[in-house]
């Protein structure tokens, strides 16, 4: 009878841990971030960048300090080198801060992989973030993409 007891209570405790430990394997998923780049989302508008467009790609995994992110940024008809890639925090259409520094000088095809902080991955989730690529002709930012976020 005391075996039993002890099993029950066993099985009890096991049930209580998976519970609490359910709230953190769910925020450990991996997602998906991407974001389409043109000269129209740019703030404030950039000179001569008509053509000039790209693309933003990658992916996290959440962990208890934040994320890492790998990422891949591409583009093309810039009027003239990318000096600087950058996530910024900032609604649609808004100016913000730099979040995450991607690559300075910047080549089309860049990759890199990163951590991010849980603020970080936050503003992500909340469409709070954009990736744009400075040139220096347009040194405030020549292309521009609001970053999108989706659950593997």
């Amino acid at each position: 009878m005391k075996k039993l007891v002890s099993l029950a209570g066993l099985a009890a405790v096991m049930s209580l841990v998976v519970v609490a430990l359910a709230p953190a394997a769910q925020r450990a998923g991996k997602y998906t971030v991407s974001a389409s780049l043109n000269s129209r989302q740019e703030t404030p508008r950039p000179k001569r960048a008509v053509t000039a467009r790209g693309s933003f790609s990658g992916t996290y995994v959440e962990n208890k300090t934040g994320a890492v992110l790998k990422w891949k940024l591409t583009f093309t008809r810039l009027t003239c080198s990318a000096t600087a890639a950058h996530i910024h925090s900032g609604k649609r259409g808004v100016a913000g801060p730099v979040l995450v520094p991607l690559c300075g000088p910047c080549k089309s095809g860049r990759t890199g992989t990163t951590k991010i902080s849980k603020a970080v991955v936050e503003t992500l989730e909340k469409n709070g973030a954009y990736v744009n690529v400075h040139t220096a002709k347009n040194a405030g930012g020549e292309i521009r993409g609001q970053v999108s976020v989706k659950e593997d």
